[in-house]
C-alpha cells in the first residue's frame, strides 16, 4: 500500500518542482524582454509616475542590481528557490511570500466558489438534457453553452456588471468590502466552466441512457429516477470530474483577468500590477504559486476520479 501511494505522490512532487523551475525561468526572461526601462517602471511603482526622475531610476538600478548579467541574476533566483525564498518585492520591499500569503486566501475562495457554482449549474442541466437528446432543453443548453464559451471572460464579466450592478443595482460592481462582492467574479468564472461541464454531462448521460446496464435496470422494475440515482449519476460524474482537470487551465487563466476586472485582491490581481511595475520577484512568485495551484488541483481531481471510478485506482 505504501509503495502504491509513493509513486503517484513522487510524480506529483516532481511535476511541482518542474513547474516551479519552468514558470520562474520563463517569467524571468519574459519580464526582461518587455519594452521600456525596468528601473524607471519600478521607481514609478514606488514613488508614482509624477515623482519619478532619472536620478530615482538610476538609484533603483544600483540598489537592485538590475545592470547585472542575466545568467548571474537567474542563478541567484534558482538558489533562493532551492531555499524556498522567493525574495523581496522590488516595489513594496515586502517579502514576496508574505505578499502572496495575504493574496492566496481571496484567490482560493474565488476559485472554489466558482468551481462549486459551475458544478451546481452545468452538470444538472446536462443530465436533464441528456435524458431527452434533441429535445427543447438539449437544444437550448447547446445554444447557451456555445455563446458562453465564445464570450471572453472579461467581456462576460462586463455584461454581468451592466446587468446586476448598473441596471438592477443588486450586486457591487467591484471591490471586496461587501459580502456580495465575490458573487459577480465567481459567476463570471463559473458560467464559462459550466458551459463545458454541461455538455460533458449531457454526452455522458446519453451514453448511460443507451447502455445495456441502464436498460436492464429499467427492465427489472426500477423507475427512471431510481435507475438514474443508482446506476446513472456515478457513471455521469466520472467524465465530468475528469474534465475538471482540463477546465483548471481556464480557471487559472480566468482568475488573472477576472480579479483585475473586479478589483478582487487575489494573486491574479497582484500579478497584473507586478507586470506593470516590472516587479520581477512578485511576477515570478505569483506565477509560481498559480502553477503550483494547478498541480495541486489536478492531484485532487485525480483523487476524486479514483474515488468515483475504482478502475482508475493504482
Amino acid at each position: 500500500m505504501g509503495m502504491t501511494l509513493f509513486k503517484p505522490v513522487a510524480q506529483r512532487l516532481l511535476q511541482a518542482a518542474m513547474v516551479a523551475l519552468l514558470v520562474g525561468t520563463l517569467c524571468f526572461f519574459m519580464t526582461r524582454l518587455l519594452p521600456g526601462d525596468m528601473a524607471y517602471r519600478i521607481a514609478a511603482g514606488r514613488y508614482g509616475y509624477d515623482m519619478v526622475t532619472s536620478a530615482a531610476a538610476e538609484a533603483v538600478r544600483l540598489e537592485l542590481g538590475l545592470d547585472r548579467p542575466w545568467p548571474a541574476a537567474l542563478a541567484e533566483w534558482w538558489g533562493r528557490l532551492l531555499r524556498l525564498d522567493l525574495g523581496v518585492s522590488q516595489v513594496t520591499s515586502e517579502p514576496v511570500l508574505r505578499e502572496i500569503a495575504r493574496q492566496l486566501g481571496p484567490t482560493l475562495r474565488l476559485s472554489l466558489l466558482a468551481t462549486a457554482l459551475s458544478l451546481l449549474i452545468g452538470p444538472p442541466l446536462g443530465v436533464l438534457a441528456g435524458l431527452q437528446p434533441g429535445g427543447l432543453l438539449d437544444r437550448a443548453t447547446l445554444g447557451v453553452s456555445t455563446v458562453l464559451r465564445a464570450l471572453p471572460s472579461f467581456l462576460l464579466g462586463l455584461v454581468l456588471v451592466l446587468l446586476f450592478s448598473v441596471r438592477l443595482g443588486a450586486l457591487p460592481a467591484a471591490g471586496h468590502d461587501d459580502h456580495g462582492s465575490i458573487v459577480l467574479p465567481a459567476l463570471t468564472l463559473a458560467l464559462g466552466m459550466a458551459a463545458v461541464s454541461c455538455r460533458v454531462a449531457r454526452d455522458a448521460m446519453v451514453r448511460v441512457r443507451g447502455s445495456a446496464y441502464f436498460a436492464f435496470a429499467l427492465t427489472k422494475g426500477l423507475t427512471m429516477r431510481q435507475a438514474l440515482l443508482r446506476h446513472g449519476l456515478r457513471n455521469v460524474a466520472a467524465p465530468v470530474v475528469a474534465y475538471l482537470g482540463v477546465q483548471l487551465v481556464v480557471l487559472v487563466e480566468g482568475v488573472v483577468l477576472v480579479e483585475t476586472i473586479f478589483a478582487w485582491p487575489g494573486i491574479g490581481h497582484a500579478l497584473v500590477h507586478a507586470i506593470f511595475g516590472r516587479d520581477v520577484p512578485m511576477i515570478q512568485g505569483t506565477a509560481l504559486v498559480l502553477g503550483l495551484l494547478f498541480v495541486l488541483f489536478n492531484a485532487l481531481v485525480d483523487a476524486a476520479c479514483a474515488l468515483i471510478d475504482p478502475r482508475r485506482r493504482p
